[in-house]
């Protein structure tokens, strides 16, 4: 059975605060920023909101499929934590969009299928990789991420980082709080 098989009951994972700032210091001021993967509540929408910036954001709970919608007029970014299992797809339609993005996923097995390696090998990206993993949560009411999951995030950008490999240090709550 394939990762992305395993992996498809878990696409619903959310980002904690902290792993959202990191991509902020790569974003020019009052940026318009479209979240396709993003419902109110997440903390996507609230730090860039927080910053200064105008989102929007669109989540299949509520209907929008992103391989349906058109993006909004104006967007400087897409940028989301979107679902593992619909990663090629995902990729593949941002590419085509050639609009700056930055998508946080999982590292683990990203370049290890022949479609991703070649999506990647034919387009401009970069990578944001932290130094520790980030625990996400399973429920966006929650006072407290995940336990550590067994792998690795970053974002890979399109057009967002001046250089392809960059490195972050991840300023993490102590004992699992998410602020």
């Amino acid at each position: 059975m394939k990762l992305d098989e395993v992996c498809n009951k878990n696409d619903e994972m959310y980002t904690p605060p902290y792993a959202v700032k990191p991509i902020l210091e790569f974003l020019k001021p009052n940026s318009f920023i479209w979240m396709p993967f993003d419902t109110d509540e997440s903390w996507f929408k609230k730090c860039f909101l927080a910053a200064g910036h105008e989102v929007g954001n669109n989540h299949i709970f509520d209907g929008h499929d992103f391989f349906e919608l058109t993006p909004p007029r104006g967007i400087d970014y897409i940028i989301s934590n979107p679902p593992y299992s619909k990663k090629n797809e995902v990729f593949e339609r941002l590419f085509k969009l050639d609009i700056p993005f930055a998508m946080l996923v999982g590292v683990v097995g990203l370049f290890e299928s022949k479609h991703r390696f070649n999506l990647f090998k034919n387009n401009k990206f970069e990578i944001l990789y932290f130094d520790k993993r980030i625990n996400f949560m399973d429920d966006m009411n929650a006072t407290k991420t995940t336990k550590s999951p067994p792998f690795s995030s970053a974002y890979l950008c399109h057009n967002i980082l001046p250089e392809q490999i960059m490195f972050r240090e991840l300023n993490k709550p102590k004992l699992g709080a998410i602020l």
